[in-house]
């Protein structure tokens, strides 16, 4: 899943004795350790958060249930509007907010506020979307994830971001503002994250911290 990280300050440390050199080795290990476990768990977890937040996009007005609309500023306000449903898999999925608006001049641009949605990964697996706000473009078939908002899974992974923008047709997501991923066993934070062809390469920035509990690498090395 994960062919391509970049971690800048993860670096090793460089002595002159044989002590020193045996020291540095031991601690580079560790860190490989580590990465090995956390990496391609968090590139798995930024597929699902790229999917998730992607689901946002199901959101058009021709299927949405709303309370009442109006017209305000050139906009059409959409109070309350949800959508509710089954996949292919015959799970449930549901998507609610507080307002949509759509630019009557550009109906394509549709902005969401207070947004919560569940989507189910697989038959077990859910993902819950909390956001503040996000800007969906029908034309361009991007989202503009410009507050913060958080993803958390059944399963026990939690990924905070402070912003976001898909651009769903490439499979790219980018955040230039720092992000906190936690799961059983670790966890990964860095202050920028750039994912491209769909999940396969995930790129960390800025002084990222990787974090693996000791359980996990001994489970790991079973």
């Amino acid at each position: 899943m994960l062919n391509q990280a970049r971690f800048p300050d993860i670096v090793a440390d460089t002595g002159t004795s044989s002590v020193d050199a045996y020291a540095s080795a031991a601690r580079h290990s560790a860190r490989v350790k580590r990465l090995k476990i956390v990496l391609p768990l968090a590139a798995g977890v930024i597929a699902l958060v790229f999917a998730a937040i992607s689901f946002i996009r199901a959101f058009l007005p021709e299927e949405l249930q709303l309370e009442t609309a109006t017209i305000e500023n050139g906009k059409i306000v959409m109070q309350n509007p949800a959508i509710s449903g089954r996949n292919r898999q015959d799970i449930s999925y549901s998507m609610k907010a507080q307002r949509a608006l759509q630019d009557i001049a550009n109906p394509d641009i549709i902005t969401l506020e207070k947004i919560h949605a569940e989507m189910p990964v697989n038959e077990t697996l859910v993902a819950t979307v909390d956001a503040t706000s996000g800007i969906y473009d029908r034309g361009g078939n991007t989202l503009d994830m410009n507050a913060p908002f958080t993803i958390s899974m059944n399963n026990g992974v939690n990924a905070d971001f402070q912003s976001a923008y898909l651009d769903i047709d490439a499979g790219e997501m980018e955040t230039k503002h720092p992000i906190a991923i936690s799961m059983n066993g670790g966890s990964i934070i860095a202050q920028s994250l750039r994912m491209t062809d769909k999940g396969r390469i995930v790129t960390f920035e800025g002084m990222v911290r990787v974090n693996v509990e000791p359980s996990a690498i001994r489970k790991n090395a079973k």
